[in-house]
This record gives structure tokens, sequence and C-alpha cells, in this order.
């Protein structure tokens, strides 16, 4: 076969997307020796012993079957609870969760449920890089927000301006918060405005991706669900709160009528989440209600360490309320591809930030950090950092 037509034999949407630059990049500085990788956002933390024990006894009780293609009724039920407890909603746990393969299963599942051909999906940027390739494979069109001017917040009237340029062909609006990759999270009235916002429009999906919600710094999480139920399918899974990137677990929770659809899509894409994972969930979910807390108290010292830092280098922050992300612009007089710049920071002196443009156009002139890592590298890259940036500096 002349392999210069073979891409003519490919799905056509699978043509317009790239391997996530984040990933790349990765790859790219991982064989430099001695490299401190603040790069990837995995906690840097194990699984909660309890939890690895209930993994274990699955295992051990013969526990590897397929459960219903929805979950396990005990793990819907314990999140139902969970998320009751934690932030206020009510979800049905025979009719309203689906258990799905980690939270990127949840996003492709529901984003290929709802769009047709052409239908628009609204996404603030900077943006998680997933979004925008899913949208395509759903054969939508991504249509973006920039926030950058108002610190990283979307505001109900950047919300209004899209829907009056792109109107009834909005099918979607993407949410994230506290968000990857500014770490930037909303306060209950800003919430509460947007839900406001978007229920002029009924017929708009708002996806809300909320797999963060335990890592809220000051105050606490406020789900959009609670303002916004019948519109909203919110994505959460385990893979932040309980340190369990690996093993595999997300959710949606939404109306009946919106779980029906989607549930068919999962169905054929993955049949049902992992069993034994499935009953690690369950211990995770009932036993371990407030697992994150060590975390997330590590993480904010962490936080307040680079941003510190980093601000006094010159970096602007918007100081992340959430996550573990530091999303920060570089100095004028300094490289200002942000590819280049990170290429460069790698090469001299062993950091691995991600390009902002990893993130969007929007991103353009940032860096991304991830501080899921250890003090002590973090302190180290921080070291760095500071010498990189004194021998580096422009000429006055």
């Amino acid at each position: 076969m002349d392999t210069t037509e073979l891409h003519k034999l490919f799905n056509a949407q699978t043509q317009e997307i790239e391997i996530s630059l984040i990933r790349q990049f990765d790859e790219q500085v991982a064989p430099i020796e001695g490299m401190i990788r603040l790069t990837l956002g995995q906690p840097d933390f194990p699984t909660p012993q309890h939890v690895k024990d209930a993994g274990i006894e699955a295992i051990n009780n013969n526990f590897s079957f397929y459960t219903g293609m929805a979950g396990d009724i005990r793990l819907r039920e314990a999140l139902a609870n969970f998320i009751q407890v934690k932030y206020n909603v009510s979800y049905d746990p025979e009719t309203e969760i689906l258990s799905t393969v980690g939270a990127t299963e949840a996003l492709a599942t529901t984003l290929l449920g709802i769009l047709n051909p052409g239908d628009k999906v609204l996404i603030p940027s900077p943006f998680f890089s997933l979004y925008e390739p899913l949208v395509l494979l759903g054969r939508g069109v991504p249509i973006y927000i920039d926030t950058t001017e108002n610190d990283f917040i979307l505001s109900p009237e950047m919300i209004q301006s899209a829907m009056d340029k792109h109107g009834d062909k909005v099918k979607a609006i993407i949410l994230n918060y506290p968000t990857n990759p500014t770490g930037v999270t909303w306060n209950r009235e800003e919430v509460k405005a947007i839900a406001d916002t978007l229920k002029k429009y009924p017929n708009i999906f708002a996806i809300s991706d909320e797999i963060y919600s335990e890592l809220v710094y000051e105050g606490s999480h406020i789900s959009l669900g609670e303002y916004l139920f019948d519109q909203t399918i919110v994505i959460n899974g385990l893979s932040k709160s309980h340190a369990m990137t690996g093993w595999r677990l997300g959710f949606t929770l939404a109306p009946k009528t919106i779980t029906d659809q989607i549930k068919k899509v999962h169905q054929n894409l993955v049949t049902s989440a992992s069993s034994i994972t499935q009953f690690a969930g369950i211990e995770a979910l009932k036993n371990g209600m407030d697992d994150a807390v060590p975390m997330r108290l590590e993480y904010q010292k962490r936080r307040d360490l680079i941003y510190e830092v980093m601000s006094d280098l010159g970096f602007k922050i918007a100081k992340p309320n959430g996550a573990f992300y530091i999303f920060a612009k570089i100095p004028e007089g300094y490289i200002q591809d942000s590819f280049k710049f990170c290429l460069d920071l790698a090469k001299k002196v062993k950091i691995g930030f991600v390009p902002g443009v990893a993130f969007g156009k929007a991103g353009e002139g940032y860096v991304r950090l991830s501080y899921a890592s250890s003090m002590a590298e973090i302190k180290e890259a921080m070291k760095r950092l500071v010498a990189y940036m004194k021998e580096n500096a422009p000429e006055i």
C-alpha cells in the first residue's frame, strides 16, 4: 500500500488531533540525567492502605467478574452518600450514577453521547489538553473562551458573549474547577452566577469536570450540580482525592434522562469498570471520606513555597486555591515561546515544566508546573530556577 495515500483510510477526526503536548514534552525531557520533572498531574502519595487492602481482598475473594454496566450498586450507593455529605447534591444511585474507567472515559462517554456533527462546545481557555481532542472525536467544534484577562476566572459575561456569537449551534460547555492548569476555582457566588446564566439556555449541557473537588485549600468546593442539576453532567473520580490514578475509576453524575443515553456509549466502549477497582472504590468512599486531607495540607505547603519563590522572580501568577498546579507567566525579557523556554530550562538546569501552549493558544507565554512532587524535589527545583533566571536575566 502506498503510504502517502494511507492517511485517506483513517478517521478524519483522528487525523485532526495530536498526542498530548504534555506527554510529548515529558517524554522528551525524561531521559535527561538528574531531571526534576514537575510535569505530570499525578499525586506522589500512595493509595491509602485501607483501600489497597480492599483491592487485595477483592482479588483473594475472586471478585473478578463483570459488574453491571453502570457499576456495582454498592459503589454507586457509596458515591451518592459521599456527594450528598460533601457537596449537598442528591443523586439516585440506581439511575443517575455511572461508574467509568477513570474520569477520562467519563468525559469521552459523555461527549460521544451528546454530540452531533457540527455541534459547538464552549471551552474556557487555558484548558486541560484532553477536552479539545475529545470534542473533535465526537465531531464537535471547540469554541474557546479566553479567561486570561480575568485571572482565569470564567465570568457570566464571557459565557453570554460566546452565546450571543454562536447561538443555537452550542450544544455544551465544559467547565473545570479547580482548574487544570491554573489551580483557580470558584466560590459559591461565582458558581451560582454561572448556573444562572446557563439556565437561560436549557438545551445546553454543562459538563462539569470536578476531579479536583477534594483539593480546595481555602473554603470548600461547590458543585455545579447544586445549582444547575437538570443540565449538569458532573465528572469526578478517585484519582486525585485518593491517589488512585492507576486504578482507573471515574464517575458521571447526571439526571436519569441523560445517564440513560451516555450509559449506552459506555457499555459499548468498555462494558464496565474493573470489578476489583470498584471494590476498592467502595472502601475509599465509605471509610476514606477524608483521605484527601493530609495530602491537601501538604500540597498547600508546596504551593506556598513555589508561589513565593516564583513571584519574587517576576513570574505573574494567579494564586491557585485548588488542584496542585502553578500556572505562571514568563517574565518579560526571557524567552517568550513557552515550548522553547521550557526546553531551555530543561537543558540548562534540569527542571521539567510544561509549556503553557499545551493548554491552548491562551496559554502561550506561560508555564505549568505540578507540585505533586516531594518537598525536597520542589526545593531543589526552585533553587535551580533561581539560578537559571539569574544567569539568563535580560540586560538592562
